[in-house]
């Protein structure tokens, strides 16, 4: 299994309504084979502080324990050469199998970030494999290139170079920045 780019999104939300769209819009992306939850955490804190924590990922087994065998890989390979790298492996393949897939994200871990969300809101920490990308990146190590630097683009700048018109721009910047003023 190649794996593709990963992205961690760090996303909060105001008083969410969640209607279930968008673990269904993943669930298309996944069946399309364009992206992959590797690991999510939910948390909700309600009006009384309380915590709910949810974890998610698309992942099918088989590819949780192929994929903890690779992060775990990739943690040993720094710690002690090509030993570590297989004790990593080893340890990251058992891991995944035992606990049902991989959980990079744990309520413990979770809790820095998350500690200083307001009461009556969410927020969501999602460790996405964007698997449409692997051909791409593959092209691009090929011809000797490399990444500088990545990120995503708001719509306000797409205005100066026609991308969209300064209308478009702003409802769609005002549809992602709502919650955040509130």
């Amino acid at each position: 299994m190649a794996i593709g780019p990963v992205q961690l999104l760090v996303l909060g939300f105001n008083q969410p309504d969640f209607h279930g769209e968008i673990i269904d819009e993943l669930e298309r992306l996944r069946a399309s084979d364009t992206v992959r939850v590797i690991d999510s955490l939910a948390v909700y804190k309600g009006t009384d502080g309380a915590l709910e924590v949810e974890h998610l990922s698309n992942l099918t087994e088989q590819e949780a324990i192929e994929m903890g065998s690779k992060v775990g890989a990739l943690i040993g390979l720094g710690i002690d050469g090509e030993e570590g790298m297989e004790a990593g492996a080893e340890t990251g393949a058992e891991m995944a199998a035992a606990r049902g897939g991989v959980n990079v994200f744990t309520e413990e871990d979770g809790w820095d970030v998350l500690e200083d969300i307001p009461t009556d809101s969410a927020a969501a920490l999602i460790l996405l494999e964007h698997h449409w990308a692997v051909p791409l990146r593959d092209a691009i190590a090929r011809a000797g290139g490399f990444r500088i630097s990545d990120g995503f683009i708001s719509p306000l700048d797409l205005i100066d170079i026609g991308l969209m018109s300064a209308e478009e721009a702003k409802e769609l910047h005002d549809l992602e920045t709502a919650a955040a003023a509130t």
